[in-house]
């Protein structure tokens, strides 16, 4: 009996060490299978714009200019509100189309039962002038206008998110640059640290080097700011849901071409800002024409049956009331119709003179833009390269100090960052063309000449 309570407590003590052995086995695994999966995770990137908005995340994509015209086309809030306005002004259609509701009266004449007379009738207003026509147009030309403005508003997204999406690719562009030169500074310091354990150079040199490396890391600092910045502006034009992206990719120095005079005078009459201010104008005639029809009274017909209990009988009535315009002819509406009309064509005058006077201006501001960058990358951007290139191949091979790399080096930087600048400037304007004048032209890019 006792050997069998002493099998019976060695087998508790079995069953609970593996137990234990189990429990610690499967955190172990836990703890493995979740640094696992940490590591499986895309890293949030610090630069990325939905990170940190609470919006649902997706794998991080590289962003083009096509895809990110089509988010914004398709998901942009103010769209929305364009295409809700198109919607109410339908109602407003559909009110003008209505005619008047007929009334039915009743009226009794007399308490007495023996002397009471009681009868029924319709009446039936019937709008004359034109009414209901002119009601009509002028809610058409109000839908068109709502119509025209969803255009617009899609013509002046495009052109944001093309101006953005440049943007941050030029800034990319900086921002790698800056890198390059970090990279760069970081390398010479650690070869003036070198020599300067070798006796080869003063402990100045280097204290020289670290110096200038740290203003490098402040301007890649800055850089990588402007980055960000960028994408957070390109992020906001895409939608209420935009994805991630950490890169946008695209050719910077595809240069838009400058649209000929013709060109910008053709697409002037179709501009979407004129076209509404246009319709506006046709509105405002159409509610000249409403007030107009009002000038003229309308007529109600009555139809109904009277029975006086004295005759025992029903009498049929019939009737016509006109409403005389003495003293109410609607004259002030129409004159304030007829004014209104009268600054409308005034504000489609200002209007044209301002849009034509404005395209022509950033035509010949691109124009000038593409001259600054033919000549920014014929003559500066190789010579800058060049006194780069010699002063960082003399410094490897102890002929220069680093100062004189990074003087170098901050040159080419600059004319680099002028240069990256004037691009975006380039497809700036470009899309302030097109936003005025409404279509982009056909092949509006020309490639630019690679250094």
């Amino acid at each position: 009996m006792k050997s069998y309570h002493n099998h019976k407590r060695r087998k508790s003590v079995s069953v609970l060490r593996a137990s234990k052995v189990a429990a610690a086995t499967s955190l172990i695994v836990a703890f493995t299978a979740r640094a696992a999966f940490a590591q499986a995770l895309p890293a949030a990137q610090d630069n990325d714009p939905v990170v940190g908005s609470g919006l649902p995340s997706e794998a991080a994509t590289i962003l083009t200019l096509q895809k990110a015209v089509a988010l914004a086309l398709d998901g942009n809030l103010d769209l929305a509100v364009a295409r809700r306005e198109i919607e109410a002004t339908q109602g407003q259609v559909i009110q003008g189309q209505a005619r008047p509701n007929p009334e039915l009266a009743y009226s009794l004449e007399d308490q007495r039962a023996a002397t009471r007379t009681q009868s029924v009738q319709i009446n039936l207003p019937v709008e004359m002038g034109g009414k209901r026509a002119a009601r009509i147009t002028a809610a058409e030309r109000g839908r068109d206008i709502a119509v025209e403005e969803l255009n617009l508003r899609r013509v002046e997204i495009r052109a944001a998110v093309v101006a953005a999406f440049f943007e941050t690719l030029a800034a990319q562009e900086r921002a790698a640059l800056a890198q390059a030169s970090v990279d760069l500074a970081k390398r010479a310091t650690d070869a003036v640290a070198k020599r300067v354990a070798a006796g080869k150079v003063s402990p100045v040199e280097e204290t020289k080097a670290r110096v200038a490396e740290a203003g490098v890391r402040v301007e890649l600092a800055q850089a990588q700011s402007e980055q960000r910045n960028a994408r957070a502006r390109l992020a906001s034009l895409l939608g209420a849901n935009p994805p991630r992206f950490t890169l946008v990719s695209g050719d910077v120095e595809e240069l838009p071409a400058v649209p000929s005079f013709d060109n910008v005078q053709q697409r002037l009459s179709a501009s979407p800002t004129l076209r509404r201010m246009q319709l506006e104008v046709e509105r405002r005639r159409s509610l000249v024409d409403v007030e107009r029809s009002k000038r003229i009274p309308d007529v109600t017909f009555s139809l109904g049956v009277k029975r006086p209990n004295e005759l025992q009988r029903d009498q049929l009535l019939f009737g016509v009331s006109v409403p005389l315009p003495l003293f109410d002819r609607n004259q002030g509406n129409l004159l304030e119709a007829l004014k209104r009309e009268d600054k409308a064509r005034d504000e489609l005058q200002a209007l044209n003179m301002r849009v034509s006077t404005d395209v022509l201006q950033a035509r010949e501001r691109l124009e000038s833009i593409r001259g600054e960058v033919d000549v920014v990358q014929r003559d500066v951007l190789p010579g800058a390269k060049s006194a780069y290139d010699a002063a960082t191949v003399g410094f490897e091979n102890g002929k220069f100090n680093f100062l004189e790399v990074l003087d170098a080096q901050r040159t080419y930087f600059a004319a680099k960052s002028q240069y990256l600048k004037a691009l975006v400037e380039a497809h700036r304007t470009a899309a302030d063309i097109d936003r005025v004048l409404g279509e982009p032209g056909a092949n509006a890019t020309q490639p630019a000449n690679k250094e």
